[in-house]
């Protein structure tokens, strides 16, 4: 074998081996490209490759009627310790030694998966763009404005909810049903906002929710399945615009501020006063905390304000979740922080309080203030 001959061999055999670096290194390099041209991405990625495929997958996987994530989870679940319990016993045998270089192969092929199928769209330009909304820094007064608003329609919304025994809010059908309110809710929006489209994909009801309360998550959006997955172990008002915050996801808007604020717009225009109430409840709860940290004298003024069901309803959330506080919580909070961080939300999950700014924006917009 010559020398050339040899080379190509070699070349060959790294190939086939360690392809998968190769994935990585793609990967790298388009989110390289992302980061520094977001009209690049939103032109050929966020309004042309990404809907498509989202659309089509998005829309088959919705015809099953489980989370197929979910599905997979439980499956490993149960499936590598049943290999372990195997191997143990020597009925099978385990190649450990190449585990590692697996394990790495899999881990490019998973990064890849990840870029390729959502991951640019945190790398498209903001809401604001095409929303025309004008976010800018603002006065505690005009929080305290906007809180006195929402919680004047909160409590307005409170009377048209269902109530369980004991006074707390109720979703008047169940999780499958409101999952479908949820898809057609927002489909509405696809009238007011083309970067919007309507897709004919349906929220995931989570049969083990209480994995993700235990995870203090209210919902996830996997886009190996291309599906918005919901946990409905939680209190109920927040259900709904849990659901439209991970449409939001399917439309390619990946920050949690945007897709939270995205989920409120859903809200409010549904037919459904279960989605209503729950819209303003989040944007409610979000504003609040800001004003808490930004003036607490205006804050105790406005939470005066709160409808004794209201305030119900808030009391019965932060019980629920204390419930669920610890460990796993911790874990799993220091886990979303990283993976924020990691795409370009350098916040973490402080990010999701930023739809007060989107929330401020839209109010001074439909109140002719200035801006």
């Amino acid at each position: 074998m010559n020398v050339q001959a040899g080379e190509k061999h070699l070349i060959h055999i790294f190939f086939r081996r360690w392809w998968p670096l190769l994935l990585a290194l793609v990967s790298f390099l388009f989110v390289f490209i992302a980061r520094s041209d977001p009209g690049l991405v939103e032109r050929y990625y966020s309004t042309g490759f990404y809907p498509v495929m989202e659309n089509l997958f998005g829309t088959l996987v919705s015809l099953l009627p489980f989370s197929l994530a979910e599905f997979f989870i439980c499956t490993a679940i149960v499936l590598l310790p049943t290999l372990l319990l195997l191997a143990a016993f020597r009925k099978i045998q385990i190649p450990w030694r190449r585990l590692p270089g697996w394990g790495l192969k899999l881990a490019c092929c998973v990064l890849f998966a990840f870029v390729l199928l959502c991951g640019l769209n945190y790398y498209r330009p903001e809401f604001t763009t095409f929303s025309g909304l004008a976010v800018r820094d603002s006065s505690s007064e005009e929080l305290s404005a906007l809180c006195s608003e929402l919680i004047q329609r909160a409590n307005e919304l409170r009377n048209d909810v269902r109530l369980d025994e004991t006074g707390v809010m109720m979703l008047s059908q169940n999780s499958r049903a409101t999952a479908i309110i949820a898809r057609d809710s927002f489909a509405r929006l696809a009238e007011d906002y083309a970067v919007l489209p309507n897709m004919n994909i349906t929220p995931k009801p989570l049969v083990n929710s209480w994995w993700m309360s235990m995870m203090q998550l209210t919902g996830v959006f996997t886009p190996y399945t291309f599906e918005a997955n919901v946990n409905v172990a939680c209190p109920d008002y927040s259900i709904p615009a849990t659901m439209c915050h991970e449409l939001a996801h399917t439309r390619g808007f990946m920050r949690e501020d945007e897709a939270n604020f995205i989920g409120y717009l859903a809200c409010e225009r549904s037919d459904s006063p279960d989605f209503r109430y729950s819209g303003v409840m989040l944007a409610l709860i979000h504003s609040l905390n800001r004003l808490a940290s930004d003036d607490w004298e205006l804050f105790t003024q406005v939470n005066d304000l709160l409808s004794d069901g209201v305030r119900q309803d808030f009391q019965y959330n932060n019980a629920y979740w204390a419930r669920y506080e610890g460990p796993v919580a911790k874990v799993s909070d220091a886990v979303n922080n990283a993976y924020l961080q990691v795409n370009a939300q350098s916040d973490g999950v402080q990010s999701y309080g930023r739809m007060v700014d989107l929330l401020l924006a839209d109010y001074r917009a439909r109140h002719t203030l200035s801006i």
